[in-house]
């Protein structure tokens, strides 16, 4: 598992901003694993404003302290993402998974459809 990415690395962050190899994103089990000392230090804004796709994800719940809600709060309420963010990290999450195209797009437009609702 990576569990930092060298974002001075500037041919691993076009190749990954070129491939859009997804990178899923832990933010409470990287702070447990002191990857981080506070989610506030978290580099995602950083790899979301490099292109790259970012998804947010949860790591062996039960022993780091949170689901996926709980890792999508702490890192909004740390970061202080923007409700686009969010969205362009809920998108992602369906862009990169193995669902067929067409389901993919209907997640997608689901998404979409209830950012442009709330």
């Amino acid at each position: 598992m990576i569990t930092e990415i060298d974002l001075d690395d500037d041919q691993l962050i076009k190749h990954l901003a070129e491939t859009q190899i997804p990178l899923t994103v832990c933010p409470l089990s990287n702070l447990a694993l002191k990857v981080v000392e506070d989610l506030k230090d978290h580099p995602l804004v950083k790899l979301m404003d490099a292109g790259l796709m970012v998804t947010i994800n949860s790591d062996d719940p039960a022993y780091f302290g949170g689901y996926m809600n709980e890792n999508y709060i702490g890192v909004a309420n740390a970061l202080d993402l923007s409700k686009k963010q969010i969205i362009e990290l809920a998108k992602n999450s369906f862009k990169s998974s193995f669902l067929s195209d067409d389901e993919k797009e209907k997640m997608i437009m689901q998404v979409e459809q209830y950012y442009q609702n709330n």
